[in-house]
């Protein structure tokens, strides 16, 4: 399984009803952030529950899951990689519906 077909296993492994209430949101495979090479993952937007009416029609959020840090930090185990993958989908996921880092970190999410 390449790495792409991870992260589209981790999105569809999440319940229908998250699914279905994600809003407006592109999900891509980049290979790393250029500002932060380390970074898994990262949320761009506004979440779900910051929105107002006057969002309809604006660009998609997005939410990119950055391949070489990840294959870099778990590559040599495949289940722990995939593991990782699904984690940090979960984790910007879940940014998109207004959870902090703070309520992740007690949901043990970080």
């Amino acid at each position: 399984m390449d790495f792409e077909d991870h992260v589209r296993a981790a999105l569809e492994s999440l319940p229908a009803e998250l699914r279905t209430a994600m809003s407006n949101v592109e999900i891509v495979v980049e290979g790393e952030n250029r500002e932060d090479p380390d970074l898994f993952g990262l949320y761009l937007g506004i979440p779900l529950i910051d929105r107002g009416e006057s969002y309809a029609g604006v660009l998609p959020d997005k939410i990119a899951i950055y391949r070489i840090p990840l294959q870099e930090e778990f590559g040599d185990d495949p289940a722990l990689l995939e593991e990782e993958i699904r984690i940090t989908v979960v984790h910007e996921i879940a940014h998109h519906f207004g959870i902090d880092e703070d309520r992740l970190a007690e949901l043990g999410w970080s």
